[in-house]
């Protein structure tokens, strides 16, 4: 049972509200709010992804492509037809969802690897759709001039400012996650996960309920994927190739993907080793994430999230 204290997520929302001030008097850290902006971003895709993955038990390697449909429906909408970029993030998250609907309701009848290869070709060919579609998406030259937001004329045209927009976000996909899993769509998830056989047996709708939360995944990432377009103003098909795909289950695997809360860690961790720390080893930096996954897997295995209570049991014995 996924159980909320109030006291951490209170000591947590105001370290999240008092850290640009503090990082903003420190010059050697006047730039980590930048990085905590992209870390919130990815906290968004991996909320969903552990609901799906950690929760539900099913496997997406695809899960960057609903990260660029959300941005490139919005850079698109905005940038071909000037439309309000509210409107084209909210048209975005709803593509997505019927987009995950589409794939989700034939995909998750898979198991196993099957679904994982499913999952990882329609990351794949979607990916080629951004590429491939030169008028509207820009090709790889990638698509410019995606407008800032707005809202009632409060310009989110600096770096804190989009910090705490993209962390009130967060925020509230995290408050929902944390309901969905106590109410009884969240102990269905858990029994599907555990075994769809006795879940079946009980009588709980697996279909539905897998699907259901595949567009849950899609639509978070589709939000974040907007509002990383609309952070950058320019948007390109490498940012959600297959890499970033591996990179989010690296995110969650080293979180816990049992966890929101590891997941949320997880997301922080890799976005500071992918533009702070990782950066210097050029083209081996995808050999430090497959050591680093590895370590994860054979040494925490329930990641960062399920080390205090493997040290507890050791100390025990």
């Amino acid at each position: 049972m996924l159980r909320i204290h109030k006291p951490p997520m209170a000591v947590g929302a105001v370290a999240i509200a008092v850290l640009p001030l503090i990082m903003g008097r420190v010059p050697a850290l006047e730039h980590y709010p930048l990085l905590m902006v992209f870390a919130g971003i990815y906290c968004l895709l991996t909320i969903g992804l552990s609901l799906l993955m950690g929760y539900a038990g099913q496997i997406s390697l695809g899960h960057a492509a609903f990260y660029g449909i959300g941005a490139y429906t919005s850079g698109v909408l905005t940038v071909h037809f000037g439309l309000n970029p509210w409107l084209c993030i909210l048209a975005g998250a709803l593509l997505a969802a019927l987009v995950a609907l589409a794939i989700g309701t034939p995909a998750l009848k898979l198991q196993g690897h099957y679904l994982a290869m499913a999952t990882l070709a329609f990351g794949i060919i979607v990916n080629i759709v951004f590429r491939e579609e030169v008028r509207w998406t820009g090709g790889p030259d990638g698509l410019i001039g995606i407008p800032m937001l707005s809202l009632f004329g409060f310009h989110f045209d600096a770096i804190v400012k989009y910090y705490y927009l993209v962390w009130a976000v967060v925020a509230g996909a995290f408050v929902f996650s944390a309901n969905l899993l106590q109410s009884p769509v969240g102990r269905a998830l858990r029994a599907i996960h555990t075994s769809e056989a006795a879940a079946g047996a009980m009588g709980i709708p697996i279909a539905r309920y897998k699907v259901t939360v595949f567009v849950i995944a899609a639509v978070m990432a589709a939000l974040g994927g907007s509002l990383y377009a609309h952070f950058m103003n320019f948007i390109n098909p490498g940012t959600f190739d297959l890499f970033f795909s591996i990179q989010l289950i690296l995110m969650i695997a080293l979180g816990g993907m049992h966890s929101i809360w590891g997941a949320m860690v997880g997301a922080i961790l890799i976005a500071f080793l992918s533009f702070e720390w990782l950066h210097h080893f050029g083209e081996w930096e995808i050999v430090v994430y497959g050591l680093v996954l590895l370590v994860v897997t054979i040494f925490f295995p329930k990641g960062l999230a399920g080390l205090p209570k493997m040290v507890t049991e050791r100390i025990r014995r």
